[in-house]
């Protein structure tokens, strides 16, 4: 089978055997996937990663030997294959296992490739309400929505976030549900006019310069979430949070950050990280038009036109690139 190979930060075409299954694991045939942020950085170093990325996807059920009436279902997988037998696996959270597999970022190959391996429990089938230009976006969008299962957001408190980017944006469509009065600030006018289009207010700002200044026009807010996809985000959000505020992380760079961990204890700041969310949530917002993903398209290539695609995904300010298989 054909698959995308990353190594030495260059990009090729390799052939590779089509997985082979157990019983509690199925081969999918990739239907759409989408080039995120992560992937970028897996090409320039994060995780020291050599092989096939994708983690944003969906896809067609091959072959299921534990299961063989998923055969034929279009469904999503999710990313994280624990072992199965330490104790974050035993209570079900195997984003934590010490041991564990990440698709198409820690060694498991992943979805932009002609068939992927995925463990049979991971899999979610996907209703006929949603498209697969709408199930790509399921890993992100449960991403951006595990920021309301880890703190208490209140209808009534002052939430910015950090980053109009495509994690930035979901951040910011989901959780208005939650809070009507959610700021996305960013400096893209388009990405900006995505948000504004479903209800989100938000700030303009030309240069990450003026961040630095940005509680002084303002004022504080009650949390700050983190989506700049840079190194000085977090540094940006203390400046932007109140004494006692918190501030959920979201960004992954290779780069290191540098942080005054004096302001975070003098404010009595919580940092929280916030990665991997739930699935279930993440469809039953798509089924139920909650939130519109579609705008956040730019582009939609052929898996054979993979280098022109993440060469667009590359460029400042793009919107989600799609590959279709």
């Amino acid at each position: 089978m054909k698959a995308v190979g990353f190594k030495h930060q260059s990009i090729c075409f390799v052939d590779k055997v089509r997985p082979e299954v157990a019983a509690d694991e199925v081969v999918l045939r990739p239907l759409m996937a989408g080039i995120c942020n992560t992937d970028v950085e897996l090409l320039e170093g994060y995780h020291q990663f050599e092989g096939t990325p994708g983690h944003e996807f969906v896809g067609t059920v091959e072959e299921s030997p534990g299961n063989p009436q998923l055969e034929g279902r279009r469904v999503v997988s999710e990313i994280n294959c624990g072992c199965g037998q330490c104790s974050w696996c035993e209570a079900g959270n195997q984003r934590h296992c010490p041991d564990r597999k990440v698709i198409g970022i820690k060694d498991w190959d992943g979805a932009f490739a002609e068939y992927v391996k995925a463990p049979l429990a991971n899999l979610h089938v996907v209703d006929r309400a949603i498209s697969d230009q709408e199930a790509v976006f399921v890993e992100p969008l449960a991403a951006a929505l595990q920021v309301s299962q880890q703190i208490h957001i209140k209808g009534d408190s002052r939430i910015a976030v950090l980053g109009d980017g495509k994690l930035g944006l979901l951040v910011a469509l989901a959780l208005r549900h939650y809070n009507p009065g959610i700021l996305l600030v960013g400096k893209h006018r388009q990405k900006l006019g995505i948000a504004a289009e479903q209800g989100v207010s938000t700030y303009h700002v030309e240069s990450p310069d003026v961040l630095a200044d940005l509680g002084k026009q303002l004022g504080l807010f009650d949390v700050v979430i983190e989506a700049t996809g840079k190194k000085d985000g977090v540094s940006y959000s203390i400046d932007l949070v109140k004494p006692g505020g918190i501030i959920v992380l979201k960004t992954t760079s290779h780069s290191p950050s540098a942080i005054e961990l004096s302001r975070v204890v003098v404010g009595e700041i919580s940092l929280i990280g916030s990665r991997c969310g739930d699935f279930s949530l993440a469809l039953t917002f798509l089924r139920n038009k909650l939130v519109n993903v579609l705008p956040l398209i730019e582009a939609v290539y052929r898996f054979d036109e993979f280098r022109k695609a993440f060469d667009h995904a590359r460029q400042p300010g793009a919107r989600k690139v799609l590959v279709r298989f």
